[in-house]
């Protein structure tokens, strides 16, 4: 079955990745999607919420059966190459334009159950006076029209399509040549040092001054 169909779509509601894990866990099949013009509390990483002017954002959530093991990085992958040769991946969830995120990824799941959800939060059309402004130094946007939104959709679920399901090898390959963070400085809960690359296992390798250490999950910010 194709990502995207059956398809559920609100005009408003709560977070679309809550509805996406209730269809999960109802049985929803492999590629069940989620969507809606606007959200009153999206979700992305550590709590954080997901806000967006109604119908100017792609706010979706993906059912997915047996997901592979680099699905964040694959979804990445996927987002960046829809926003642009010009787009990078900075691990583990973001996609930024020119330094600003233009996209977040959350992946939650039961892999007990195997299956997960991938949510996938675009500014597709939001202009700069739409974001608040503690965040205008680092959000980012495609700047299309509106009406593009649902075309934008289209194409992602064509690209996650392919991403989702190609070698392990090709992902980390496709992740290292947009790695936002290669010999950046970056710093994270347990220390900083310089970003040195994504491993075999989607991991991103730090230099440190004790040492390279590999990351398996967890926030990194990059010290501009």
């Amino acid at each position: 079955m194709s990502l995207g169909s059956p398809r559920v779509h609100f005009r408003c509601t709560d977070s679309t990745n809550l509805h996406a894990r209730e269809l999960a866990a109802g049985g929803a099949p492999h590629g069940t999607l989620v969507t809606a013009s606007e959200q009153s509390a999206g979700r992305g990483r550590q709590g954080r919420t997901w806000a967006a002017p109604a119908g100017r954002a792609l706010l979706s959530s993906l059912v997915l059966r047996d997901p592979p093991r680099l699905l964040p990085l694959a979804a990445g992958v996927a987002v960046a190459e829809l926003a642009g040769p010009q787009a990078r991946v900075k691990w583990p969830n973001d996609v930024l334009v020119e330094r600003r995120k233009v996209a977040g990824i959350l992946v939650e799941g039961r892999p007990q159950e195997r299956w997960a959800v991938l949510g996938i939060g675009l500014n597709v059309a939001l202009r700069d006076e739409d974001f608040p402004p503690e965040l205008r130094d680092t959000a980012g946007t495609l700047a299309l029209a509106p009406e593009a939104v649902e075309a934008t959709l289209t194409r992602l679920l064509e690209l996650l399509a392919h991403w989702i399901r190609a070698e392990p090898e090709a992902v980390l390959d496709a992740v290292r040549n947009r790695d936002a963070l290669l010999h950046h400085r970056v710093r994270w809960a347990g220390g900083a040092g310089h970003a040195a690359g994504i491993d075999g296992d989607g991991r991103l390798l730090v230099a440190t001054d004790a040492g390279q250490v590999a990351l398996e999950a967890g926030e990194v910010h990059l010290i501009r």
